[in-house]
């Protein structure tokens, strides 16, 4: 088998997945993918395979593939998790602030240009780079590995989000513009506060949309 094949399928169908080309609910059969990819069936078979242990989708003999959903429950546990890690780690990372505010700049222009451009999921690639910069910068590996975990559903559930609304796009910026511009200043409290205010208003939008 082609291993080289097999990666093409799964990158081709989990990025369709993630920028919601293909929504939850929506029903994948094998020639649909291999058609779209132009390979055989059988790479296909092992690309859904590996994007079923990523529970990304479920397979169903003789059917084809079936996006998962994202259910309410995942959304919340999302939320909590970002919430305590990202929290913690705006503490840790004051202490290198100037480093990290230096570090913030590129996401945050790649999140402007996105905006301009209206391109939801370069906007949120770049708005999970620039939060997981910071945490990255608190200096614990395992936390910020435990963060990337999220990646996924944090991408997918941002491009939700974002979908059809320019004004939710300007405020996520207005906010992460808020957030660099307090790294440059001397208040730690006024830094955390706003990196808590960000997400907990940030998953206040998510509850009210369906990934």
């Amino acid at each position: 088998m082609d291993a080289s094949a097999s990666e093409r399928v799964y990158a081709h169908v989990k990025h369709r997945i993630l920028d919601r080309t293909h929504p939850g609910g929506q029903l994948l059969t094998e020639g649909e993918i291999a058609e779209a990819v132009g390979v055989s069936r059988t790479p296909v078979r092992e690309g859904l395979l590996r994007l079923e242990a990523e529970g990304l989708v479920r397979l169903l003999p003789k059917r084809g593939a079936l996006v998962v959903p994202v259910s309410p429950a995942e959304v919340e546990d999302v939320l909590e998790a970002r919430e305590l890690v990202e929290v913690h780690a705006a503490h840790r990372a004051w202490t290198g602030r100037a480093e990290l505010a230096h570090r913030l700049q590129p996401h945050l222009l790649a999140m402007e240009r996105a905006a301009r451009a209206q391109d939801p999921w370069a906007f949120t690639s770049a708005d999970r780079a620039f939060h997981a910069e910071v945490v990255r910068a608190a200096g614990n590996e395992v936390l910020a590995a435990l963060y990337d975990s999220l990646r996924d559903r944090q991408t997918r559930m941002g491009v939700a989000n974002l979908a059809g609304s320019d004004d939710r796009a300007a405020r996520a910026l207005a906010d992460h513009r808020a957030q660099r511009e307090a790294l440059l200043g001397d208040d730690e409290q006024a830094w955390v506060e706003l990196v808590r205010t960000h997400v907990r208003t940030a998953a206040d939008r998510l509850r009210t949309v369906r990934p």
